[in-house]
C-alpha cells in the first residue's frame, strides 16, 4: 500500500516543478499590448504640497505630437461658489499650440466603464489665450453655478514634442459683492 502513495507524491512533485518551469520559460514571450492613456491611479510626490488638490482629467492620446483632446472637469463637489471667470494656467515649457477656436466650456457627462466622456451642452464663453501661451482666460456669459453637474473645458490640440508631465492650475473668479480668484486645484496631464 504505501508504494501508490510514494507514486502519488512523486507526480504531484513532477506537476508542479514542470508547471514552473514551464511558466517561466514561456512569460517573456507573452505579448502585451499597448495601453490606452488614461489618468493613473496612484501619483507619487516626493514631498507633497498641503495646498496642492489634484482634479480629475481625461487625455484621448498621450503619445508625443499626435493629436489630443483633454477634459479638465470641474466636478460639482470642487466647486465651492459660483464661477464669474475661470482660468488655466499652464507651464512655459509646454510647447504645444493652443487655439481659442478649439477651446469651449461644456457641461459634460463623465465616462466610465460602459460609457464615453461627451459633452452635453456647450456653455456659451468667451476665452482667451495669452500671447505666451501659458494662460486660458474663460468667461462663461453666465456664472457656473453650484449644482450637481460636472463641467469641463475642452482643449483640441497637438500633444508637445517632448515627453513628461505637466500641471495645469485652475483659477476661479467667485460670485459675490467681492469677486476673488482663488485656487481650485491642479489637472495632471503625461505625454510620453
Amino acid at each position: 500500500m504505501s508504494k501508490p502513495n510514494f507514486k502519488m507524491k512523486l507526480f504531484r512533485k513532477v506537476l508542479i516543478s514542470s508547471s514552473i518551469l514551464l511558466g517561466t520559460f514561456f512569460t517573456p514571450f507573452t505579448v502585451q499590448e499597448k495601453s490606452n492613456a488614461a489618468p493613473g491611479m496612484i501619483e507619487f510626490q516626493w514631498d507633497p504640497d498641503p495646498s496642492f488638490k489634484r482634479l480629475r482629467s481625461l487625455q484621448t492620446s498621450s503619445e508625443k505630437a499626435d493629436r489630443s483632446t483633454y477634459y479638465l472637469f470641474l466636478r460639482s463637489k470642487e466647486r465651492k461658489a459660483g464661477i464669474l471667470q475661470l482660468t488655466v494656467k499652464l507651464p512655459d515649457y509646454f510647447n504645444a499650440k493652443l487655439k481659442a477656436k478649439k477651446i469651449k466650456l461644456c457641461q459634460v457627462k463623465i465616462g466610465g466603464f460602459k460609457d464615453k466622456t461627451r459633452c452635453i451642452k456647450d456653455i456659451p464663453a468667451v476665452i482667451e489665450v495669452g500671447k505666451e501661451q501659458t494662460s486660458i482666460d474663460i468667461f462663461p456669459d453666465n456664472p457656473i453655478p453650484i449644482d450637481k453637474k460636472s463641467y469641463a473645458v475642452v482643449i483640441k490640440l497637438f500633444n508637445p514634442t517632448k515627453n513628461g508631465m505637466f500641471h495645469f492650475h485652475g483659477y476661479a473668479q467667485s460670485t459675490g459683492a467681492v469677486p476673488v480668484s482663488s485656487y481650485i486645484g491642479s489637472w495632471s496631464l503625461n505625454v510620453e
